[in-house]
């Protein structure tokens, strides 16, 4: 049985299939670790500057609020403490809110997590 194969293709030096021409090679090579190593950063909203991974479960997201709402707890209350009058007032309510957030941060860590 005779089988019909095709003329190879004729190889023009200035094309970028010569085997001889390693330019090709280095342009493909340097595209595909740009690729691994140099990712592009995702695009994010303009006005957000900080964003949450995608795929946090709830309670870690919560006890991760529950952190930060006891570190935003105890700065206002050094604050407090090192301002007079009226000021005082103001950084000792804005700590009493901190607070409360962070009592509501914790019941709904607990109804997620019932200890």
């Amino acid at each position: 049985m005779f089988k019909v194969t095709p003329n190879p293709p004729a190889t023009n030096p200035a094309s970028s299939n010569d085997p001889t021409d390693s330019t090709a090679f280095d342009k493909a090579a340097k595209r595909a670790l740009d690729f691994y190593l140099k990712p592009e950063p995702p695009e994010a909203q303009p006005d957000q500057l900080f964003t949450v991974a995608n795929g946090i479960d709830t309670e870690c997201l919560l006890a991760n609020l529950s952190e930060t709402l006891a570190s935003a707890n105890a700065m206002a209350c050094d604050l407090a403490f090192d301002l007079d009058g009226s000021r005082r007032h103001v950084a000792l309510g804005i700590q009493q809110l901190i607070e409360l957030g962070g009592l509501l941060a914790n019941r709904a860590l607990d109804n997620v997590d019932p200890r």
